[in-house]
C-alpha cells in the first residue's frame, strides 16, 4: 500500500513526455514513475553487487557461516539465554 507523497519539480518538456508515454501505454503517470524508478534501483544493486568493498565484506561474513556447531538439539531454543551467559563470562566484572 502506497502511502508516502513525494514530489518534485520538473520542466514542462518532461512533464509533457511523461504524460505522452502514460497516455500511449494506457497507465497513470504514477504507474510510469513507478516503473522508471523500480528499473533504476535494480540497476543500483547491481552495481552495488558489483562493489569491490561488499565483495570484502561478505568474504569476511562467508569465514562465520555454519561455524556454530553443537550436539545439543535445543540450542536454537536456548540461543538468548547462552549468549547472556557468555558475554556474562567474558566481560565478568
Amino acid at each position: 500500500m502506497k502511502t508516502i507523497v513525494y514530489s518534485w519539480r520538473l520542466t514542462p518538456g518532461r512533464k509533457a513526455r511523461l504524460e505522452r508515454i502514460a497516455r500511449n501505454r494506457k497507465l497513470k503517470i504514477a504507474q510510469v514513475l513507478d516503473i522508471a524508478v523500480d528499473d533504476w534501483l535494480a540497476r543500483q544493486a547491481d552495481e552495488i553487487a558489483d562493489d569491490e568493498e561488499q565483495k570484502r565484506l561478505h568474504a569476511i561474513a562467508k569465514r562465520y557461516t555454519g561455524v556454530v556447531e553443537s550436539n545439543d538439539p535445543h540450542r536454537s531454543a536456548n540461543v538468548s539465554k547462552l549468549v547472556r551467559e557468555s558475554l556474562r563470562r567474558k566481560y565478568a566484572r
